[in-house]
């Protein structure tokens, strides 16, 4: 059975008056050991970034500031859609899930992943993964 998708809820110690902290301990909340971390941001509104699936890697994606629309998936052609806007939730992303994301112009998002960047790794025509997904 495939790994699905799914949202993380990230602890939110503190208050409005204090401000907040959310912490990520990797054997606690991560199906995965990270082995890199990266983030975007000043993406433009009308640009779709993604449009691609991993064979191996699984990653989670947080909203930090502003907010991502993500679509995902999967090898079984199952859909997945989140709105990610508060900085202590993050958005599971297995392996052989095909996921895009769309951010409003302030967004940040911060990416965990389980490997270092290997570009094997990418599947990045959307037919290329319909004809895994018409394997499976």
């Amino acid at each position: 059975m495939k790994k699905k998708p799914y949202l993380i809820e990230f602890p939110k110690i503190g208050d409005s008056s204090i401000g907040f902290i959310s912490v990520v301990e990797f054997e606690k909340l991560l199906p995965f050991r990270p082995e890199r971390v990266y983030w975007t941001y000043y993406t433009p509104e009308s640009i779709v970034r993604g449009r691609h699936a991993h064979h191996n890697t699984e990653q989670v994606l947080i909203a930090v500031s502003g907010t991502i629309l993500v679509h995902i998936e999967t090898i079984e052609g199952e859909l997945y859609s989140y709105k990610l806007e508060k900085p202590s939730q993050g958005i599971y992303i297995p392996p052989m899930a095909w996921h895009t994301m769309q951010y409003s112009h302030t967004a940040v998002q911060l990416i965990i992943a389980s490997s270092k960047y290997d570009e094997a790794d990418y599947i990045r025509s959307y037919d290329a993964f319909c004809s895994l997904k018409n394997n499976i």
